[in-house]
């Protein structure tokens, strides 16, 4: 499998790694091209997983597919030259930095195309919906507070994309994680409002925090996104007739309405592989459809900006 990575930042090496041991798995020969815009040394570690480095894009050649992992500004563009010669898209959330881009002008119709989604596999997140196969809650409160200076031990906060609004930094998208689970289990809300903006000491041009209220035909659901909260919390809790069940993600745990506490200890790096796996079985043709197809995470990005 000849494949292109775009962009090596701290996401793009985990997904190379993961590549790499999926294909051991497997079986499965690969060669890797990189396309690099800035210069620079790799890390042996990682410089010894890829064939080549590229300079110039688009590449001229065919790529079975792609991993787009540079800034979220630059996504449209990329998509834009890669729409002719690759045949899957890995696609790095969210899909773009605005929702003004039609989808059209930057894919084609043969391209299999994955808008990256890794919290739908983590743990707590599949027990969830397996619970929530027969069940319907009244309500949804969403949580995720943290402090953005620790994000990246020894990196200058105000230095990332995550800062800087030009970069598609903010919490509305750099966060979108939470919509993006919320759909993936009860669909689009009918109606939702939204206030965010910067309001915190952080050193930064991007927004803050982002609260949301929506309207499901069924229930109704609050979300509550930051970067200034000094403990990392994310979660959800769900309110039904019996009890509230409540998914920390941090702590990786379910909590059932009759208090019963599921445990699922396992390394962050797991939800990425499970991802990984079926990223290659959508390439290959094992699976045929999109767990977040383009237009999904198009419309979960006009949610997150407030404009559903």
């Amino acid at each position: 499998m000849k494949v292109l990575m775009v962009g090596l930042g701290s996401i793009g090496v985990r997904h190379l790694k993961n590549l790499h041991a999926v294909a051991q798995e497997r079986g499965l020969a690969l060669e890797v091209w990189a396309y690099r815009q800035r210069g620079g040394d790799l890390p042996q570690d990682t410089a010894s997983l890829l064939t080549g480095q590229l300079s110039v894009l688009p590449p001229e050649e065919w790529y079975d597919a792609a991993w787009i992992t540079n800034p979220t500004a630059m996504h449209f563009k990329t998509m834009c030259a890669l729409k002719s010669c690759t045949g899957a898209l890995f696609v790095e959330k969210p899909i773009f930095d605005h929702t003004g881009y039609a989808l059209a002008d930057c894919t084609a119709p043969h391209q299999r195309i994955y808008v990256a989604a890794p919290m739908r596999w983590c743990g707590v997140m599949l027990a969830l919906k397996r619970h929530l196969q027969s069940r319907q809650p009244y309500c949804a409160r969403v949580l995720c507070s943290s402090y953005l200076p620790d994000w990246r031990p020894g990196v200058d906060y105000r230095t990332v994309y995550s800062a800087r609004r030009e970069l598609g930094g903010g919490v509305a998208i750099d966060l979108i994680h939470e919509w993006d689970y919320l759909v993936s289990l009860f669909g689009m809300p009918q109606q939702s409002f939204h206030f965010k903006g910067k309001y915190s000491h952080l050193e930064i041009d991007s927004d803050d925090v982002a609260i949301y209220i929506a309207r499901y035909e069924k229930m109704l659901a609050e979300i509550h996104l930051d970067y200034f909260g000094r403990s990392y919390r994310r979660s959800m809790e769900l309110f039904f007739q019996d009890g509230t069940m409540t998914a920390d993600f941090g702590q990786g745990t379910l909590t059932l309405c009759d208090g019963t506490k599921e445990h699922f200890d396992e390394p962050v790096n797991e939800r990425y592989m499970r991802e990984m796996r079926y990223f290659l079985d959508y390439v290959q043709g094992n699976v045929q459809t999109s767990m977040n197809p383009p237009k999904t995470a198009l419309q979960v990005l006009r949610l997150s900006m407030g404009e559903e």
